[in-house]
């Protein structure tokens, strides 16, 4: 488990409404690769780890609009729980986050590649968090992160014709 914890120059509502997404995740999370949103609740993760696919959904299990956001692994080769906790701070003009993130296995222990990933995540996670940090005070997170948006469904589609060529 990782956690870890930055004040963000911003207004709680912006941090929240930034970090309360998970479809802007792969922006600035280095090891998820997409999350897809299927509906409000539901969000379908996948990374990649020395070319082994990992795949798992959630459910958002609590969403205190500016105060706690929290999800569960309900099915996937992968276990992730995360839990974002936003405090105000200075008459809110500024944010503390708090951001608990686990990944486990469903059965047994992780092969080697899984547990370094795992073994690794406190670190990631810390320069994950600068990284959404700076661009959150430069202004600059909501377009990048549509940026990088918009390449996954780009490559998203490239994928789906190289198989449909594939196929036909």
């Amino acid at each position: 488990m990782a956690h870890e914890r930055i004040e963000v120059d911003l207004p709680l509502a912006k941090v929240y409404e930034y970090l309360s997404d998970p479809i802007y995740f792969p922006h600035f999370f280095e090891r998820v690769d997409r999350v897809n949103k299927v509906n409000s609740q539901t969000f379908e993760f996948s990374t990649k780890m020395n070319g082994k696919e990992f795949q798992w959904t959630t459910n958002v299990i609590d969403n205190l609009r500016n105060t706690r956001f929290a999800w569960i692994t309900i099915n996937g080769n992968l276990n992730q729980t995360g839990t974002i906790r936003f405090t105000p701070l200075d008459s809110g003009e500024r944010t503390r986050v708090d951001f608990s993130l686990d990944y486990r296995t469903f059965y047994g222990e992780p092969d080697e590649e899984l547990a370094k990933f795992i073994k690794g995540l406190p670190a990631q996670m810390k320069k994950d968090l600068q990284r959404f940090k700076e661009e959150a005070e430069e202004d600059t997170f909501k377009q990048d992160a549509d940026d990088t948006l918009a390449e996954m469904e780009a490559a998203i589609e490239a994928e789906e014709e190289e198989e449909e060529e594939a196929a036909a």
